[in-house]
This record gives C-alpha cells, sequence and structure tokens, in this order.
C-alpha cells in the first residue's frame, strides 16, 4: 500500500521550476539552426548536382534529359556511384538503411561524412527515398559528439532527443511534427513531471530548426489543392473507403520489404546490389515516367497543380510504380527515408479516386489516401494525420482525418512495418 502510494505520488510531481529548463534553452536553439543548416546544405548541394544531371548534361550529349536511355544510365551510375561510398568510405556509410527510421542510433563521427555523400548522391541521382532517415542520424550524431565535449555536463540522453526534434521541424518547416514524434515516443516512456516540461526543450530545437530552414531555405508541404467546403456524408463515406484502401496498398509493400531484401542480399557486395537496384529502378520509370523519380516533394505539387491532366489509370500505374520503386530502392542499400515517397504514392492515390468519382473533392482523395498509405509503411499515427493534412491546408479536413484513421488503424495495428531487424525479420 505504502510502495503504491509513493509511486502515485512520483507519477504525479508536479511542473519542473523554471530554473531547470532555462539552461536548456542555449543548447536546445544551438541544436536547432546547426540542425537545420545541415539539412539545408545537403538539400542545396543535391539540387545543384540534380540540376546538372537531368539538364545540361544530357543536353551536351544530345540526349533526352527524361529519355528512357538517360533515365538508365543515370540511375544505374547512381548505383555504382553510391556502392562505391559504402565499399569504400569509411564507416560504409552507416548501417543497412533497411533497418533504421525516425528514430536514429548514434553513429560515430567518422561514418557521417560518408552517410552524407551516399545520401546526396542517391537525392540528386533519381532513387524514390527522401532525406529524413539519414539526415536525422547525421544530426543525432554530430549532436552527441560536439554537445558532450561543448558541454560534458548535461544528461547524454539529450542531445539525441534535440537533434531529432530539430532535424523534423527542418524538414517540415514546422515545430509541430517534432512535437507529435516526440510526444508518442515519450509516450512509451513513462516518466514523472508534466508532458510540456519533457517537451520544452526539444520544441525548442525543432522551432528553431523550422524557422531556420523557413527563413534560408523555405519548404512548401501545401499542393495548393481547392480547399475542402462544409463537410458532407458522401465526404466522409469516401474517407472510410480511401483510407483503408491505400492501407492495404502500403501493406503489400510492407509484406514484401523482406523478401525483395533478402534477394538483394544475395548478391552480397555493395557494387552488385546498389547497380543492380539502379537497373531495376531505370526499368519501373521507363513504365511511370519521370514523375516518378527523386523524393516526390516537387513531382506530387506537379501532379496536383493539373490533377486533369492524367487519368485515373495513369494515375494509378504512377502509385504503383513508385511504391514499387520505394520498395526496390530500400532494399538494395540507397541511404534514404520512406516518407516522402510514400506521400507522393498516396497523393497519386488520391487523385486517382478524384479522376474514377468526380464527387470526391481532390484535397479528400489526397488527404485521406496520404493518411492510409503512411500508416502502413511507418506505424506513426501523429505524424501520418499531421502530414495528411498539412498537405491540403484545410481545417474541415481534420475530423474526417481522425475518423478515417480508425479503420486503417485497425488493418495496420500489430503488423509489420516497412523496417527489418538486423537479422532481416520485419519489425511491428
Amino acid at each position: 500500500m505504502r510502495q503504491d502510494t509513493e509511486q502515485q505520488a512520483r507519477s504525479t510531481r508536479p511542473a519542473s521550476p523554471a530554473r531547470s529548463l532555462l539552461p536548456l534553452i542555449l543548447p536546445a536553439v544551438s541544436v536547432g539552426v546547426a540542425a537545420s543548416l545541415v539539412y539545408i546544405g545537403l538539400s542545396a548541394s543535391a539540387e545543384q548536382l540534380q540540376h546538372v544531371l537531368w539538364g545540361p548534361l544530357p543536353e551536351a550529349l544530345g540526349v533526352g534529359p527524361y529519355s528512357v536511355l538517360w533515365m538508365f544510365v543515370v540511375l544505374v551510375a547512381t548505383g555504382l556511384a553510391v556502392g562505391l561510398v559504402v565499399w569504400k568510405v569509411p564507416g560504409h556509410a552507416g548501417p543497412d538503411p533497411a533497418t533504421t527510421g525516425l528514430d536514429a542510433p548514434v553513429l560515430p563521427p567518422g561514418v557521417l561524412p560518408g552517410l552524407l555523400l551516399a545520401t546526396g548522391l542517391m537525392l540528386a541521382g533519381g532513387p524514390s527515398l527522401g532525406p529524413e532517415n539519414p539526415i536525422i542520424a547525421v544530426n543525432v550524431g554530430l549532436a552527441v559528439w560536439l554537445g558532450g565535449r561543448l558541454l560534458p555536463r548535461a544528461p547524454g540522453a539529450l542531445w539525441p532527443l534535440l537533434a531529432e526534434a530539430a532535424t523534423i521541424g527542418a524538414l517540415f518547416g514546422t515545430p509541430v511534427a517534432a512535437a507529435l514524434v516526440i510526444s508518442e515516443a515519450l509516450a512509451g516512456r513513462p516518466a514523472p513531471g508534466l508532458l510540456w516540461d519533457k517537451l520544452f526543450a526539444p520544441l525548442t530545437a525543432a522551432a528553431i530548426g523550422a524557422m531556420t530552414t523557413t527563413l534560408l531555405f523555405r519548404p512548401a508541404f501545401d499542393l495548393g489543392l481547392p480547399a475542402l467546403g462544409h463537410p458532407r456524408w458522401t465526404d466522409l463515406l469516401a474517407a472510410l473507403v480511401i483510407a483503408p484502401v491505400a492501407a492495404l496498398l502500403g501493406m503489400c509493400a510492407v509484406r514484401a520489404f523482406p523478401y525483395v531484401h533478402a534477394a538483394f542480399q544475395r548478391l552480397r557486395h555493395p557494387m552488385l546490389m546498389l547497380p543492380a537496384g539502379g537497373l531495376v529502378l531505370g526499368a519501373l520509370a521507363a513504365v511511370g515516367g519521370h514523375l516518378t523519380l527523386f523524393k516526390g516533394l516537387a513531382e506530387m505539387a506537379e501532379l496536383a497543380h493539373d490533377p486533369t491532366g492524367w487519368s485515373a489509370g495513369q494515375f494509378a500505374v504512377m502509385a504503383v510504380v513508385k511504391l514499387t520503386a520505394l520498395l526496390v530502392a530500400a532494399s538494395c542499400g540507397f541511404r534514404g527515408g520512406r516518407i516522402f515517397p510514400a506521400v507522393f504514392v498516396g497523393t497519386a492515390l488520391g487523385l486517382c479516386a478524384h479522376a474514377l468519382v468526380p464527387a470526391v473533392p481532390t484535397a479528400l482523395g489526397v488527404a485521406t489516401s496520404v493518411l492510409g498509405m503512411l500508416l502502413a509503411i511507418t506505424r506513426q499515427g501523429w505524424v501520418s494525420l499531421f502530414t495528411a493534412a498539412v498537405l491540403v491546408a484545410s481545417p474541415a479536413i481534420i475530423a474526417l482525418l481522425c475518423i478515417a484513421s480508425l479503420p486503417a488503424w485497425l488493418l495496420v495495428t500489430g503488423r509489420p512495418q516497412m523496417q527489418l531487424r538486423e537479422d532481416g525479420s520485419a519489425v511491428r
């Protein structure tokens, strides 16, 4: 009885005094700025290389920049380049990317340059992965290494938390995404004190990271789709259908992930696995077109800019090709994350739903499809809801998304996610 009373008292400990939170502001601000600058530097460098690879270079050679031949050449060459980095650069560009997620391991400093180089080459060369997983790992490694030397008295667990929050804020251009991810992580680690006290430092880092990125890089996730008006009963029905359908398609890729990964692992060497992956990606690009290349952020904006420019069949082909390209790129060893291309897949599926049933508003189709796809790929409920909502910038969509998430979550909960353990088995 006494022990129960003591535990209850600890669990209801009052808020932390301000003097215990104030010393966290400077480390959080520093990590926020640094994480954003690393992300901006990587993205800007990759964009410059992408411009050369897919513009002046093929034109100088007399080849169409998005011809089938050039897509094959660049994707295979990207596989060779990244394979060389993984093979020869110290640290081998970090662990197998199929085994990593947003919760990054703390990597030694010597691994980080190779991981940055492999990620930049991947982003420029066209494989269907985003920068989120490797850039979080790089920023976590840098924060732990530098923070431990500059402020050795600070708790060691502080630096990974700040770096992860700051990088997510920088990636999405808002601290809300980071707050949701950190809250979900903290829910599995019960500790005394108020939640807002625990979020104070990471939210500061996320806000500074987001503001730095917004001021210097200006990321945009709003697709500019017509806002959803007053919801109708038919909108609710559409949401309850589209989100689970998207989740089921995403689960097909998740189910295939260990087998595709094992097939590439049989090649045993990065100079074989990655070029082979590039060859398969070139074939997929030939089927789906150039919009199915890259991480997908600019490409889905192009889709949304003219939603009547493609037929339902073309949208469906792009969605399936992009999802397959994501599966291949994540399996063969390219360093990258799975959220950004999954958002493209959801966008294409949502536009396909609108093309099939014009009564389905484009904003509703895209948001609910992205929601279902991300739930299947990531199992991150808050991130899925946030990303789906921010794409369409329509307040009326929030309630529909929350309702649509329920049947989709019933489909995905307890099942594997698109991440593997070191032995090749799926993470649940």
